[in-house]
């Protein structure tokens, strides 16, 4: 018997039952099943839609959904499992199952959940806007944009649709077109202050910084206790908060309502802002306060990166590289720029993507990704498998490694130059990695003095990631296993990385550069010298400062603080007392 006449008699059998039983949800999904077996998409489509109205209103649903509305995880999680043991095929069910793996952060998992909605349900848009935001979420925004666009061509008016799809194109250098999108919600949402404050962001990464703080000044008249939003105009480095600034974000901080979220933005921009008002005692304050608060949201472990290094160091000696000679990918395209956030790696980008010979793209977080990957670890509780798996790979495995960084970083290249740059600040814990599968990529390891650095990390709240910058501690461990892993790749790899030291580059600008271009292998261009004319996009925090000529502004502000910083100088120690110069490699790995 043909596979046809079946679907057609499925479809009959649930028809006759839906005609007794009107709104039957497992009828009309076994209904729509057959109809898209038959290839009758528009039929299918109204059968598994209705089928999902009809699931809504199911007790059992009703229920998950009640404990979803009161955050008891537990209790949504097992009615749904028993619901889709009995019916797997329950599209509602599935859906709210992936909102229950987002809300755990497993967004893998919901990623999954919801495509498996959608190849049951195509039409169902909820679920195709519940995937955009994951894809989003898992740093996945070419994806992303896909679906919205997608959804936009059923909805183009949808306005959250084209708010997300701004906020995807900025992560995938569309900021043009991104910048449009947000003036077009604005215009019919004005009211919206997180929609200004991200038109703010693209603003600021294009170089419109009038037009920036416009928009996040605009941001503040609608919600003066949007902490985010103050935080964002102080991380601009070049805005003075006038003392009624300086009011309101106090009167913000005693308004009970306020988020803890907020509470912490408002701190550290408080701390900024007092301390361009020379009151260091309390801008101190401010950022105490606003690193404990972010601090106890987070579940960072410092011992995880100090096991990386040691890991690393017991496995990549020279005889480990010696070994794997010629291995990888040959492509020469990329130079990753790494080291500690804020010591200047952002003005090493900037100076180089003014070569004619090398594009600048962002901070890419594929390496770290595909590390991961390779690790296969799921929990903390797992033991790594990474780097130890590396000594696993075969020379194909490299290669094949090396020519999946260049497809995942495709879409960050915007011009036809050879070279382009990866500035992801914490490839460093991975260099050894990168040699194996890239060889020919120039690695350069921006090093700033490490009290400067790691202060300069204490005030400074990062959008994402860089948990060890909330506490003095855990930021000069990470400083000190910075320079213990790098260590242990110049004595397996010498000569391989080329550093940088920022007060080398502030103070002797033009014989740094050269050095800097010899070891990339391009000609000098004099267009290097004049960085701040460079119009690229710049994403991170050091985005005006590179659009101002070289100076000492930012090399001595830590002296001021020098009272409260006692503790931070000695956890570094030996690290510092040496600095530029490293303590034997030994004492690193104590």
């Amino acid at each position: 018997m043909s596979t046809a006449p079946n679907l057609a008699e499925r479809a009959e059998r649930a028809r006759t039952f839906l005609k007794t039983h009107p709104g039957n949800a497992d009828a009309l999904r076994a209904l729509g099943a057959a109809l898209r077996g038959m290839g009758e998409a528009g039929a299918a489509e109204k059968a598994e839609l209705g089928a999902i109205q009809a699931s809504t209103r199911d007790p059992v649903l009703v229920e998950a959904a009640a404990a979803l509305l009161d955050n008891n995880i537990p209790i949504a999680e097992r009615i749904l499992r028993a619901r889709l043991k009995e019916k797997p095929t329950d599209v509602a069910a599935i859906r709210m199952m992936a909102e229950i793996a987002g809300r755990l952060g497993r967004y893998g998992d919901a990623e999954k959940l919801l495509r498996r909605a959608l190849e049951l349900a195509p039409a169902f848009v909820a679920a195709r806007a519940n995937l955009a935001t994951v894809l989003y979420r898992q740093n996945n925004p070419a994806d992303a944009v896909a679906e919205l666009d997608r959804l936009l061509a059923g909805d183009p008016d949808n306005a959250a649709h084209r708010n997300l799809k701004a906020a995807a194109l900025g992560r995938i250098g569309g900021y043009e077109e991104a910048i449009a999108l947000y003036e077009s919600v604005l215009a019919s949402h004005p009211a919206q202050p997180r929609v200004w404050m991200s038109y703010g962001h693209v603003l600021k990464t294009v170089g419109r910084q009038a037009d920036s703080i416009a928009a996040y000044r605009k941001a503040i008249e609608r919600a003066p206790g949007l902490g985010e939003v103050w935080w964002s105009l102080a991380n601009l480095k070049t805005v003075h908060f006038t003392d009624a600034d300086i009011a309101a974000m106090q009167g913000a901080l005693e308004d009970g309502g306020i988020s803890e979220d907020d509470r912490f933005h408002l701190h550290f921009a408080l701390g900024k802002a007092l301390e361009d008002a020379k009151d260091h005692e309390g801008s101190f304050g401010h950022y105490l306060k606003g690193n404990a608060l972010r601090k106890a949201m987070l579940d960072y472990d410092s011992s995880e990166i100090t096991s990386l290094v040691h890991s690393a160091a017991a496995l990549m000696d020279a005889a480990f590289f010696a070994a794997r000679e010629g291995q990888g990918h040959s492509a020469p395209d990329p130079i990753f720029i790494l080291g500690m956030p804020r010591a200047g790696s952002t003005l090493i980008e900037q100076i180089l993507s003014s070569h004619p010979m090398i594009e600048g793209t962002q901070e890419l977080p594929d390496i770290a990704a595909m590390a991961r990957r390779l690790g296969g670890r799921k929990g903390r509780d797992e033991e790594a498998g990474y780097p130890a798996c590396l000594e696993e790979l075969s020379a194909d495995a490299f290669a094949e490694l090396g020519a999946e960084y260049l497809e995942r970083t495709r879409i960050h290249r915007k011009s036809d130059r050879p070279l382009f740059i990866d500035k992801m600040p914490n490839n460093w814990a991975h260099i050894g990695f990168i040699h194996l599968i890239l060889p020919n990529a120039k690695i350069i390891d921006a090093r700033r003095h490490p009290i400067g650095c790691c202060f300069s990390n204490f005030k400074q709240h990062f959008a994402r990631g860089q948990g060890f910058s909330y506490d003095l501690s855990d930021v000069s461990r990470y400083y000190s296993d910075y320079v213990a892993m790098m260590a242990v790749n110049d004595e397996a790899l010498p000569g391989r990385v080329h550093r940088v030291f920022y007060e080398d580059m502030v103070e002797n600008t033009e014989a740094e550069v050269r050095r800097l271009l010899d070891y990339v292998g391009v000609p000098f261009d004099a267009a290097c010298l004049r960085f701040f004319e460079n119009e690229r996009a710049v994403r991170t925090a050091s985005s005006e400062q590179v659009r101002r000529p070289i100076n000492r502004d930012g090399m001595e502000q830590w002296q001021a603080f020098e009272p409260w910083l006692e503790t931070l100088k000695a956890s570094l120690g030996p690290v510092l007392d040496a600095y530029p110069k490293v303590p034997p490699l030994a004492s690193l790995l104590q």
